[in-house]
């Protein structure tokens, strides 16, 4: 997807080498591909929040794939192997970034469906297993891939329009909030409950285990709170980039910034780098799970 134009400023345009976005893209395709099969493997992360992670990681292998195949096309264009301007090579690049525009937007609902998940799971923990069944998970990701590939095709096609940009940007700032409100809101009654147990008398059982239980959720909670900040950090930077295409085109302070857009593309990539690894931090079922997918492991 390109949005560059000529720089007509003073600032010089960043420059990445190929070889950091060709390593990115291969160390967070294989990190990625790592937890999809890591969660398909273990039958105990065969539950609707290990299933939204895992559609959160395939979108991220999605975004490493179309990112690296991008810029393998323009380092072949560049030595004079691919025809920018071909019919074949525009096709090609329609499709990468229709690839981009579906783990953006899966992105988002993934980390939506794993919010409502765990809310549910903190706030309704009786009622959790009649009402996220797997059935309806299963629908809810259906659900999530089929507006993604529609909402890719559309915004690749009409990218040009101000409009689908406009519509990109307001679609970013108000999962934005909603994402957020629903954190905040889940943290603060979380709080709540946490002084009401804490007020029960210290010698009975069921509060241990209510304590427990709240220790646990509370962790997901945080894990899913800071995989979220780091989509924000990652992402933030590139839709500015777009608002800035469309308010201030010729400004030279604003191409100032536009002459990072390559910089803006590396953290883009890198939130697919840095995802599984806070999974690998922060769940101890995944990290038992990786050991015993390590094959040498095995053989000891």
């Amino acid at each position: 997807m390109n949005t560059t134009t000529a720089n007509q400023s003073d600032c010089p345009e960043v420059r990445v080498p190929f070889s950091l976005f060709f390593t990115i893209g291969m160390v967070s395709l294989a990190e990625n591909l790592l937890v999809v099969v890591a969660v398909i493997w273990n039958r105990n992360l065969h539950s609707p929040m290990y299933c939204f992670i895992c559609s959160l990681a395939t979108f991220n292998t999605l975004s490493s794939l179309s990112k690296t195949l991008e810029n393998l096309m323009i380092a072949l264009a560049n030595m004079g192997h691919l025809n920018q301007t071909g019919s074949s090579e525009l096709d090609l690049d329609d499709v990468m970034d229709s690839l981009l525009c579906m783990s953006f937007v899966g992105s988002i609902f993934s980390f939506l469906a794993i919010a409502v998940d765990r809310y549910i799971t903190i706030f309704h923990a009786l009622r959790y297993h009649n009402i996220m069944t797997m059935r309806r998970t299963k629908a809810i990701l259906g659900g999530i891939w089929l507006t993604c590939g529609v909402s890719a095709i559309l915004m690749v096609k009409f990218f040009d329009s101000n409009f689908i940009k406009i519509c990109l940007v307001v679609f970013f700032v108000v999962s934005l909030a909603i994402i957020c409100f629903l954190y905040v809101y889940m943290f603060m009654l979380a709080r709540i409950h946490a002084r009401k147990i804490a007020a029960l008398p210290s010698s009975g059982v069921g509060k241990c285990r209510r304590q427990r239980r709240w220790g646990s959720s509370g962790r997901g909670a945080l894990t899913l709170t800071i995989l979220f900040g780091v989509f924000v950090v990652c992402w933030a930077p590139f839709f500015l980039h777009l608002i800035i295409i469309m308010v201030c085109p010729m400004n030279p302070y604003c191409e100032c910034y536009r002459s990072l857009f390559q910089l803006h593309v590396v953290l883009l990539m890198s939130h697919a780098l840095i995802d599984p690894a806070i999974y690998a931090f922060r769940s101890a079922e995944l990290r038992h799970t990786f050991r015993k997918m390590l094959p040498w492991k095995q053989c000891s």
